[in-house]
């Protein structure tokens, strides 16, 4: 089955509104094994929606739509499938009636615009809406197709796709239907272009599982995909192509599907027995944000310090004064000091610090902006899940980051991430 969707609304155009039902939806059709080659937003314009609709019936099974249920004279979805489809328009007294009720248990006064959203084309079937006051319904057209007019609010939206059109969708389909199922590979360490350049042979010669590289802000994901009847069909097709690809790039391999950076991180952390602090100056907590996003995170992060001025660089983890005037703020040496400092100040076994220049402004010929230098200092063992006495073992790094200023500050959460990760791993 090939499905379509289009989402009606102007404000969809103008960015109003963040289209979160184009994510739930595809989403949902993958999930049942149902191709979707074209997604179309129109705004409110009869002719417009008109084509759109026509153009999609050319080339689907079955088209879904999202908004322009309403009440109002811009709600035109339900007035222009009806035209598309040659089904005349008429009020369901039994759909007037329940929408009275449903006003009358509020307290509130029925306007007479309300009963647009009981005209019902002849011959479609209503889509109950417990959550609202436009139901959904499904108009049949030409050649055993169909059009699914949903409502646009997506707390209307998900319980009706669930409850009533996937048990649709599924009926019309002939057999068994085939799912999609798949597996993400999240990589870090490594970049895009020189991930697809280790497995160039595997990607080019893909055709089932399908393999699809997908950059993301300092990772990558590697998407693995197919076709079954059940998830685990799927997955025995998909297993022995990931050990091939563990084969070559395991070592920037982190976790699978949705397990970010410091998640599989904090698991490392967890298994070892190890505690961990941070000092940040120029991401402001992010990456203590991030940690601690985490459930369960108690168990091995203990706290940070945000030490954003020099002045608090020095009095909250101690980093010399003397240190900031020779090296700048921004520096390998600073980053040392406040890794080493974070660490004396709590009970930790590793800290990490991150200093840097997020922009727009601040840059300078030596330190533009975008440079960034990240510290670890860790207990002797501690990699080891063994952590000792004595002098800390320190790493620092220096990066040259890019983008906006939310990007950098991401950037170099994720970059600290990584590299405690490395050390962990002996990397």
């Amino acid at each position: 089955m090939i499905a379509e969707l289009v989402f009606v609304g102007t404000e969809l155009l103008l960015g109003q509104i963040l289209n979160t039902n184009a994510q739930f939806l595809s989403q949902k059709l993958s999930l049942l094994g149902i191709d979707n080659y074209y997604q179309v937003t129109v705004g409110d314009n009869p002719a417009r929606v008109a084509e759109t609709l026509r153009q999609a019936l050319s080339r689907a099974d079955v088209v879904i739509t999202s908004g322009g249920l309403g009440p109002t004279q811009d709600d035109l979805t339900r007035d222009v499938a009806a035209e598309v489809t040659g089904r005349p328009l008429a009020l369901d007294s039994a759909l007037a009636a329940e929408l009275e009720g449903w006003f009358r248990q509020r307290g509130r006064r029925m306007s007479d615009n309300n009963l647009r959203q009981c005209l019902v084309p002849h011959g479609a079937t209503v889509l109950p809406n417990p959550n609202g006051t436009a139901p959904g319904l499904v108009v049949p057209a030409a050649e055993n197709k169909a059009i699914i007019l949903l409502p646009g609010p997506p707390n209307e939206l998900r319980p009706m796709f669930d409850n009533q059109v996937v048990p649709y969708l599924t009926g019309r389909m002939d057999g068994a239907p085939l799912m999609l199922v798949t597996r993400t590979l999240r990589f870090v360490d490594i970049g895009e272009s020189l991930l697809e350049d280790r497995l160039k042979d595997i990607i080019s010669e893909q055709q089932d599982p399908t393999v699809a590289p997908y950059a993301q802000l300092a990772e990558v994901h590697l998407r693995l995909a197919t076709k079954a009847a059940s998830v685990e069909a799927g997955l025995a097709r998909i297993l022995p192509l990931e050990e091939r690809i563990r084969e070559r790039v395991g070592k920037y391999l982190y976790g699978l599907n949705e397990t970010p950076l410091e998640e599989a991180v904090g698991q490392l952390l967890r298994e070892r027995g190890l505690h961990l602090t941070a000092a940040e100056s120029c991401t402001g907590g992010l990456l203590a944000k991030r940690l601690t996003d985490v459930p369960g995170s108690s168990d091995y992060f203990v706290g940070s310090f945000i030490a954003y001025a020099n002045a608090a660089k020095t009095g909250l983890v101690g980093v010399p004064a003397e240190l900031i005037a020779a090296h700048g703020a921004v520096s390998e040496p600073v980053a040392a000091a406040m890794a080493e400092g974070a660490l004396n100040r709590l009970a930790a076994d590793i800290a990490l610090s991150i200093t840097g220049v997020a922009g727009p402004g601040g840059g300078t010929a030596t330190k533009p902006v975008g440079t960034v230098c990240l510290g670890l200092a860790a207990r002797p063992g501690a990699a080891a899940g063994k952590p000792g006495h004595g002098p800390a073992e320190v790493r620092t790094l220096t990066l040259q980051l890019w983008g906006s200023r939310r990007d950098v500050r991401e950037r170099s959460a994720q970059n600290a991430l990584a590299l405690l990760r490395r050390y962990i791993l002996g990397q």
